[in-house]
């Protein structure tokens, strides 16, 4: 008995571009997948996080609650941050763009964006001072007169040696911008 849809050998017939009947355009997504760099600092980070609430049990059932109490603070401030890496990256829906950062959530509507595009400059490499040659996508307001502000680049913890992963992310955003932007 033949299971075609096991097999890897087959085509895929249906188109890419077809949305899926659950697929609501108001909701907020990001276009792209996180990177490996985001997901293994956020994975050992919750890593980290288990150890600290094993403690926790540790020391409440040894010592006092209230040392406890503090080392499962801590273990929830590293859950938190961990899930707030994750988090970080440019989000999309019919309302607008949302530049999610650790600390700072960005948002702007469509009517707002003047332009998306993407630029060769030097970028920062993991969001360190050190920069490399690299690209850039960034987002010009209507009236902004800070300048353009830089959503993602191809050296951050998401495209870092992935440079046709933020080709397909860049027009993608590109794609939304022109879809629901301003005309």
């Amino acid at each position: 008995m033949p299971l075609p849809f096991l097999t890897a050998d087959r085509v895929f017939e249906a188109a890419d571009d077809v949305p899926l009947p659950h697929d609501d355009r108001d909701h907020w997504r990001r276009p792209y997948r996180p990177g490996p760099w985001r997901v293994g600092v956020a994975a050992l980070a919750l890593l980290l996080a288990s150890f600290v609430l094993f403690a926790a049990v540790i020391i409440a059932a040894t010592a006092e609650l209230t040392s406890a109490a503090v080392v499962f603070a801590l273990a929830l401030l590293v859950i938190t941050a961990a899930v707030r890496l994750l988090r970080m990256g440019v989000w999309v829906s019919a309302r607008g763009l949302r530049h999610v950062g650790f600390l700072t959530t960005r948002t702007a509507a469509w009517e707002q964006v003047a332009s998306v595009r993407t630029v060769q400059q030097p970028v920062r490499w993991l969001g360190l001072p050190r920069t490399v040659q690299g690209q850039t996508l960034l987002l010009g307001r209507q009236g902004g007169t800070a300048g353009p502000v830089p959503l993602m680049t191809t050296h951050n913890a998401d495209f870092v040696g992935r440079a046709e992963a933020f080709d397909r992310a860049a027009d993608s955003v590109e794609a939304w911008a022109e879809e629901y932007g301003p005309r």
